[in-house]
């Protein structure tokens, strides 16, 4: 089997090239180079060296995968009837995706590879920035990169940067989680007698002249808190300290049990701005949500018996264990097989049923989610109506017994019978998929809101509700329901 060899061409001109390289590349009959844009090429075409390139197979994609591929299958084709000399610019397992592509072809038995040394462009990148790597860096490729790889508080240097657009592509990546005016370096041609380095405010990355393939974006860690206020690790920090020895009293006397409270109301403030349909508002109740969240697990990271990496491991496996319609290769129509595939695995998952069904179901601060819980518990096992007519002719039944309490029967009765039309209508409202909680807490609003207006008119009269008839209140009371609807 004939020979793909792979060498470095380093990470600019001939005079970083190493001199056993060099030799190589001068006994070569024919190299072949992912392109011919790099400095040491431009050097040694002087000396009558032929070079066989793969420009030409960039114009044919919009993205850089397909051209990767389509140059390692060329490789590989030459590769069965010569040996074949390939050159990548810098070294051959740093930032070079088609020689990725001939390792995989060469566990696959497809070509015998041989991979040669070339200095990588982060020795004099490092030099360049003066910058020790020890102490945490992170490499990435500009063409890809994503919100979520990025690690505010290391050395972060960004390769294939190579012009405009792509510039521009990672400035709007880095604008996700740094500030605008976040101070970003690009080096070109580090170590070389052409050496550039020009520090920029964020905004202006895709501004700068000069972008080529031997440019690198140096974004270093940030000095902050403040600077990494979109950082997920900012804010555990925030509530470690806050309940940290020299932390904030209030924080660090809390427990589960005394933040109960907080997380119900701090989730029906979120529910009150989805109902407003404000965005601001979702942002900022969500992240006093987050807050309870981290709250609970410092807690318990602090008692030594979970934190957060277990708290996201848990709910992480559990969605990809329950989606396997997603994550494997079950099949699931629509919504409903999603649900029903759901229970069938939360059923596997508990095995045999030890406790009551209905175990944990109980809500202390809301008697409605418990109403529902039960119901929707239930009817995982079958005990349900068939359909939503049953569940209306139901109600009927439940309501005409209230009523004749009410008339005949005594206070126990009547409570016990007003129970049952309220655990109906719960049912009505499962079958319909309304959250009676949040049909509650939203008539509750309504109902403030629309007092509030009927009170705002009768202290604007100067005198008290006596005042005024039921009539007269109504009347303002129809008054805000219609200002509510824009008549």
């Amino acid at each position: 089997m004939n020979e793909l060899t792979v060498i470095g061409l380093g990470a600019s001109d001939l005079e970083q090239l190493p001199y056993g390289v060099y030799k190589k590349l001068k006994a070569a009959k024919k190299i072949y180079v992912r392109t011919l844009e790099h400095p040491v090429i431009e050097n040694l075409t002087t000396e009558d060296i032929q070079f066989h390139s793969f420009d030409g197979v960039y114009e044919k994609y919009d993205t850089f995968q397909p051209v990767y591929e389509e140059i390692a299958a060329c490789l590989i084709e030459v590769a069965q009837q010569e040996s074949v000399l390939y050159a990548v610019p810098g070294h051959p397992l740093v930032a070079e995706q088609t020689v990725q592509h001939l390792i995989e072809a060469a566990r696959n038995g497809e070509i015998k590879l041989k991979i040669e040394g070339g200095q990588s462009f982060l020795d004099p990148i490092f030099t360049a920035l003066k910058i020790d790597p020890i102490e945490g860096f992170q490499l990435l490729d500009g063409t890809s990169m994503s919100m979520d790889e990025l690690n505010m508080r290391q050395h972060t240097l960004i390769a294939q940067v190579y012009d405009e657009f792509s510039a521009s592509e990672v400035k709007l990546t880095l604008m996700e989680k740094y500030r605008d005016d976040y101070p970003v370096t690009i080096v070109t041609a580090a170590g070389s007698s052409q050496e550039k380095i020009v520090t920029v405010p964020l905004y202006e990355l895709d501004q700068v002249a000069e972008l080529n393939n031997l440019t690198t974006v140096y974004v270093p860690p940030v000095a902050s808190d403040e600077d990494a206020l979109r950082d997920w690790t900012t804010l555990r920090r925030i509530i470690a300290v806050l309940r940290g020895p020299d932390g904030c009293p209030w924080d660090r006397k809390q427990t589960h049990e005394s933040l109960k409270k907080y997380l119900i109301e701090e989730t029906h403030e979120f529910l009150a701005a989805v109902d407003a349909e404000d965005d601001f508002a979702m942002v900022e109740e969500l992240g006093d949500v987050l807050l309870q969240v981290f709250l609970h697990a410092q807690i318990g990271e602090d008692n030594g018996y979970f934190n957060l990496e277990e708290v996201l491991a848990s709910v992480s496996e559990k969605m990809i264990r329950r989606h396997p319609h997603v994550f494997s290769d079950a099949a699931a129509e629509d919504a409903d097989a999603v649900i029903a595939n759901w229970e069938a695995i939360k059923r596997q998952e508990k095995g045999e049923q030890l406790e009551p069904l209905l175990a944990g179901e109980h809500r202390a601060e809301s008697s409605l989610q418990t109403s529902y819980n039960y119901q929707k518990k239930a009817a995982t096992v079958g005990f349900d109506w068939p359909n939503a007519e049953d569940v209306w002719a139901k109600f009927e039944e439940e309501w005409q017994e209230f009523r004749q309490e009410i008339t005949e029967g005594s206070a126990a009765a009547q409570l016990d019978e007003f129970g049952d039309v309220l655990f109906t209508l719960v049912n009505i409202a499962r079958f319909y998929k309304i959250s009676p909680e949040e049909a509650m807490i939203h008539a509750n609003e309504k109902f403030a809101r629309r007092f509030g207006y009927v009170e705002q008119r009768v202290k604007m009269s100067g005198q008290g509700f006596t005042a005024f008839t039921l009539e007269q209140l109504d009347a303002f009371w129809d008054e805000a329901k219609k200002q509510e609807k824009g008549e």
